[in-house]
């Protein structure tokens, strides 16, 4: 839901021009009072606001802040986001989602944080999660289908960060089965998926996405990930508007989602998925505790599969669970 001060925000980023405090009262129904005031708080915040006479106000620059107020104002999701929950330090944005879950929060909500002091990734393993370098946010779902769809919606989210990295940053941005967002062979974002089920009904799903987006060297990540991890700064060597790109990812979610719903698989963001696949016709490695094996990764099928074509031309379909696929010759 935005705020007097997310609507005026949203009003000068979207203005190439001067606008006048009188449009801001008549467009928002506000005092001119409340709108001084808003503007002195952006001000305080950091924004660079012109003010002249009889011309109004102008949005210069805007410094690369997360607030509530600042994500609201760029939103233009139905649903995604539209409950928003912003934390300067939180333990866990996962475990925030789920908390508003049990509290009756709409489906969409969504909890972001400048820093985490209890991240996790997958398998529980530590996330990662300095302040005012990535981006840690989740986004709680509230589905009416099958407990054993949901695993699907962690495809659909990795597709969606980074069709918006793509479009924020120009990077190549591309995924290693089933959901690790991938820039130049190395990792940028992590997503964990999370479901609470109850008499085989779902009360809640939350995916929580990590994105390293202004760690500024190599040395800022820990040693045993240096080889693996990046940024999208290191990458594209420009600072990257964390605000922008959030924005970016609901808005790819939530088309993507809405797709999803529509089938109830992944037929229709197969293509779009393959086009991201980094594997997509490359030999790998699968890591199955029954025994490894090599073959040409040919693509998703419609349940987010992974198809290896094994040396003697049969097709296995690999369920993602605690199987691992990696490059013959690395990690990509």
């Amino acid at each position: 839901m935005k705020t007097d001060k997310s609507n005026i925000l949203a009003l000068l980023r979207n203005s190439a021009d001067f606008v006048s405090g009188q449009q801001i009262c008549e467009k928002l129904g506000v005092s001119r009072t409340a709108v001084w005031k808003v503007i002195n708080q952006l001000k305080e915040e950091g924004y660079q606001i012109e003010s002249v006479s009889r011309r109004g106000y102008r949005l210069s620059a805007s410094p690369d802040i997360l607030s509530s107020s600042e994500i609201a104002s760029r939103l233009t999701t139905k649903w995604a986001g539209q409950k928003l929950y912003y934390f300067d330090e939180t333990g866990s944005t996962n475990i925030d989602a789920k908390k508003c879950a049990e509290e009756g929060a709409p489906h969409g909500t969504t909890v972001i944080a400048n820093m985490q002091t209890a991240g996790r990734g997958r398998r529980g393993r530590m996330w990662q999660s300095p302040p005012g370098s990535a981006i840690y946010m989740t986004i709680m779902l509230k589905p009416d289908f099958a407990p054993d769809k949901a695993s699907m919606l962690t495809l659909v989210m990795a597709l969606s960060v980074a069709d918006a990295i793509a479009e924020t940053t120009g990077l190549q941005a591309g995924i290693k089965w089933p959901n690790d967002v991938v820039v130049n062979a190395k990792k940028v974002c992590g997503i964990l998926t999370e479901m609470n089920v109850e008499s085989d009904y779902i009360q809640h799903v939350v995916i929580g996405v990590g994105i390293n987006t202004n760690n500024g060297s190599p040395e800022e990540f820990p040693e045993e990930i240096r080889q693996t991890a990046t940024s999208l700064k290191i990458e594209s060597g420009a600072h990257i508007s964390r605000a922008a790109l959030i924005e970016r990812v609901l808005f790819h979610f939530e088309k993507n989602y809405d797709m999803f719903v529509s089938t109830l698989d992944l037929s229709g963001l197969m293509e779009a998925y393959d086009k991201r696949l980094l594997n997509l016709d490359a030999e790998v490695r699968v890591l199955d505790p029954k025994g490894e094996y090599s073959g040409i990764a040919r693509g998703i099928n419609s349940s987010g599969e992974l198809l290896v074509e094994k040396d003697n031309g049969d097709i296995v379909q690999v369920y993602a669970g605690e199987v691992s696929v990696r490059g013959v010759y690395g990690y990509v």
